[in-house]
């Protein structure tokens, strides 16, 4: 399969697999009193609203290139905590919107790919088209679970680290904000030393078992 197929099948999951993610936060946040995302016009799945030039385009670029796991963000929509009428509350679930949204969209990758060949609409189209949906649906299921189970880790600035966050006590709290600063070095030597391989694994697994 040629670079430019492959990026085609691609970059639609990954675009509105971290998109939908980032709206999701603001959606729940304004629902919670926080009016931030919205009047700074990020409450769209326009994904150009959403684009981080690094972590949007040129590392899943990059990563494709070379072969590696495709991976990326897009810019994260603005919380203002202080705006909710519960503060931890309501971070709690603006941090699991995310989540649970590609969770969600795991499930729509599947549903389409069952109905795409359940109602044979692959002897409508041509091969390519068939291998390039195929693929396309693939990649949507296991690029949204990777960023669910992934942004679920415990550790700041990831969601279940804000969610971690919303639980404790206000001193714990406070020691967390004082890691968060530190906590992409933590996660980067989670994955430079492979002990993220299990949950690798566990996504590759429910890929195929949700296709």
């Amino acid at each position: 399969m040629d670079f430019l197929f492959q990026v085609i099948a691609i970059a639609i999951p990954v675009i509105y697999a971290i998109t939908v993610h980032e709206v999701a936060h603001g959606l729940i946040a304004k629902g919670f009193g926080d009016l931030t995302a919205s009047r700074q016009g990020r409450l769209t799945l326009n994904p150009i609203a959403h684009i981080d030039l690094l972590g949007t385009v040129i590392l899943p670029a990059l990563l494709i290139y070379i072969g590696g796991l495709v991976f990326g963000w897009a810019k994260p929509v603005p919380v203002n905590p202080y705006n909710f009428k519960n503060r931890n509350r309501g971070m709690f679930f603006v941090a699991l919107a995310g989540p649970f949204a590609n969770l969600i969209m795991a499930i729509m990758w599947s549903i389409i790919f069952t109905l795409f060949f359940a109602f044979s609409v692959q002897s409508l189209v041509t091969e390519r088209l068939t291998e390039l949906f195929s693929l396309m649906c693939t990649y949507g299921v296991f690029i949204n679970l990777l960023l669910m189970f992934f942004n679920l880790l415990p550790i700041p600035p990831l969601d279940g680290g804000r969610v971690l966050r919303s639980v404790v006590s206000d001193k714990n709290g406070l020691l967390i904000d004082q890691i968060e600063p530190y906590g992409i070095f933590a996660v980067v030597g989670l994955l430079f030393f492979g002990i993220l391989d299990p949950l690798f694994s566990l996504v590759q697994s429910m890929t195929r078992f949700m296709l």
